[in-house]
């Protein structure tokens, strides 16, 4: 049976009961097409059925019976004119796809030609198709864990890089969704003492077709193609609704464990990238509503990805929107970081920071709860938006980043800098008697996945992406890493791995002490090396996978401490901005800095006292420094080396970054 009716209110394939039986509900938005079929298949993609659907404001829709669980659907165009990219050759794949089916050979241009717009060969048999799937799933008391910002410690991890080495983990589930929800990653993730993971994509994507060529994967997932659907090649069966069931018992495992789940969602660009390449969703169902163009019809590439997503009109951010309250209200997902986020607010296609897309979300309560987080830049004009997002996102703060490499790692790293970061970076977030704008806007950051390794930070001074294949060119330059004196991480040498242990631990007692949200790149807190590669992007291999067996238990147990210091510290739990009543910065003779000390780049050393209990002791000069410790009764809390304090002096001959503290500790 198939019915007729006005516009639904939902896109896509919902359920629906269509006289007392069950059917589903198709629907999809064209403004090109003069007709769209939808094509059902059986379970293997074969056996094409063709319904013709209606139109009311440019929404085709149908109901019918005859879809069941399990079938796979797409969708056929035809165009008003001839200059469209619709095709009825062309199987369309539903922009709002639970699941889908098929990943496309793209190795080589002949293997192309039948996903191009104009090519007139059918190309049913080898399209992605959507799969129809119950996603009924026993939440039980499942709840969000609401975790305050000024509480928060983000963990960014690669869902399957996390698990693949971990031998102690069943060898059948490594590298998957359920592998992150087994007690082992649960019980390792609450010692460390993070709170939340932001997966990189989990949503269903392409390998590029230069990747293909050279044999290489897409191994950060920053290519989509469904953005409602989850990947399936996380997942230990990869078949129909599987995945995503095993992704909501993860969130789930996780929610029970008292870690969030943050997505990193790519909504800039999709894996259509130009248009001389091939087309499988938006692109031939209504190319001119989706993306940002240019008046000789060239696609704006602000991305550096063929393509950008154009979300100033309501088609688009409707679909945004969408998306969002599905993983939120249908999978339990606890906010959003959004990759290239300056396309988010592009409406000219200038960057606009009260974008329409901003205030939709802020209109949708579900999302109200949410974090979100934005990367708060792309490399079209004035791409650059740090600091320029609305109030309720988020950022990551690159400035942290830079400026903490180079005061620990470089000569030219300035205390004034050095100070502005760890205090929370107000210059950039604070803005000027605004009570909403607070630090933990700060995204703070040493390492993500895009770029050095923290242990590859302190071994190479050059990049070295040889293995991608682009002899080299590709990744950043401005890494401000340092070597000390070897470049990689053999041999071994003693001397040397002491003073990068020392160097590590500056950087990272600095991330995670400072004002802010800080963020851990997954593998940092144990030594995990991409042997100098910072553009691993299409490595789906050892280089990338973090490497358990040569855990760091020093570092490991260094980390921790510092995570579970932080917790105490009243400055570092209360997101506000400091100010005099709660911190001090102390040269090294014991006395508040002055003018000159901020400006003398030689010292490069200080003492900073948090809420009148806590002392921070940094060095991040090659040779020794002798400190004089302010007044007080001063106790170690935890340094990377073994110290002692004798008169109230310390000196810093193998450390450069100590803790201490005036009474109990509770850890």
């Amino acid at each position: 049976m198939i019915t007729k009716q006005p516009i639904p209110l939902s896109l896509g394939c919902t359920p629906c009961r269509i006289s007392g039986k069950r059917g589903f509900q198709f629907a999809l938005y064209s403004s090109q097409a003069a007709a769209v079929e939808l094509c059902l298949f059986d379970e293997q993609g074969q056996n094409e059925q063709r319904i013709p659907m209606i139109v009311q404001d440019h929404i085709w829709s149908v109901q019918t019976t005859k879809a069941q669980v399990g079938m796979q659907y797409g969708f056929r165009l035809y165009p008003k004119s001839d200059d469209s990219l619709l095709n009825p050759q062309k199987l369309m794949l539903d922009p709002y796809a639970k699941a889908v089916v098929g990943k496309p050979d793209l190795s080589a241009v002949e293997k192309w030609a039948i996903f191009l717009p104009h090519n007139e060969q059918d190309n049913a048999a080898f399209a992605p198709k959507a799969v129809i799937i119950d996603d009924a799933f026993d939440w039980q008391d499942d709840k969000p864990l609401q975790t305050p910002w000024a509480e928060t410690i983000l963990y960014e991890l690669h869902v399957k890089g996390f698990s693949q080495l971990n031998e102690r983990l069943p060898e059948s589930i490594r590298g998957t969704y359920a592998a992150l929800a087994h007690p082992e990653s649960l019980a390792y993730l609450r010692e460390l003492g993070v709170t939340a993971v932001e997966l990189l994509p989990v949503n269903y994507f392409l390998d590029e077709p230069h990747l293909q060529q050279k044999g290489l994967q897409n191994y950060w997932g920053y290519n989509p193609l469904a953005m409602f659907a989850v990947e399936p090649r996380y997942a230990t069966n990869p078949e129909g609704g599987a995945p995503l069931r095993e992704f909501k018992a993860m969130v789930k495992a996780l929610h029970q464990a008292g870690i969030e789940v943050i997505l990193d969602v790519v909504f800039n660009h999709s894996a259509e990238s130009e248009k001389t390449f091939p087309t499988f969703s938006q692109r031939g169902i209504d190319d001119r509503t989706y993306y940002w163009q240019w008046d000789n019809g060239e696609y704006v590439n602000y991305t550096g990805c063929g393509n950008t997503l154009n979300l100033a009109n309501d088609v688009t951010r409707r679909w945004v929107v969408d998306c969002l309250r599905y993983w939120v209200e249908e999978c339990h997902v606890d906010g959003f970081r959004f990759d290239l986020a300056t396309a988010l607010g592009r409406e000219t296609p200038a960057y606009n920071p009260q974008a329409l897309l901003f205030e939709d979300i802020r209109r949708v309560p579900s999302l109200q709860r949410c974090k979100m987080i934005a990367e708060p830049w792309d490399i079209g004009d004035f791409g650059y938006q740090v600091g320029n997002f609305p109030t309720d996102f988020a950022e990551w703060n690159d400035r942290f980043r830079d400026d903490m490499c180079r005061f620990w790692l470089w000569k030219d790293g300035k205390c004034g800098a050095f100070a502005q970061r760890f205090a929370g970076s107000d210059d950039i977030f604070r803005g000027d008697n605004d009570d909403n704008k607070l630090p933990h806007r700060s995204v703070n950051f040493i390492t993500a996945h895009d770029g050095f390794t923290l242990r590859d930070l302190v071994s190479y001074n050059q990049k070295h992406n040889e293995a991608n294949g682009e002899e080299n060119r590709d990744g950043r330059n401005e890494n401000y890493s340092y070597n000390h004196g070897i470049e990689g991480i053999e041999p071994m040498i003693l001397e040397v791995e002491q003073q990068r242990f020392f160097s590590r631990c500056g950087l990272i007692f600095s991330l995670l002490l400072s004002n802010g949200t800080p963020m851990l790149l997954a593998g940092d807190e144990f030594g995990n090396s991409q042997f100098g590669n910072n553009n691993a992007y299409c490595q789906n291999n050892e280089i990338t996978w973090l490497k358990w067996a040569d855990f760091d238990k020093h570092l490991f147990k260094a980390v921790k401490t510092v995570i579970g210091l932080r917790k105490q510290i009243p400055s570092l739990g209360s997101d506000r901005w400091w100010d005099n009543d709660n911190v001090q910065w102390l040269n090294p003779q014991g006395n508040m800095m002055s003018l000159d000390d901020w400006h003398n780049h030689e010292v490069k050393a200080m003492q900073i006292v948090l809420d009148k209990n806590w002392l921070l002791v940094l060095n991040a000069k090659a040779a020794s420094q002798h400190f004089t410790l302010p007044q007080g009764n001063w106790k170690l809390a935890y340094s990377a080396a073994e110290i002692s304090l004798q008169d109230a002096q310390l000196n810093t001959e193998n450390l450069n970054f100590c803790i201490l503290h005036q009474g109990a500790l509770f850890y």
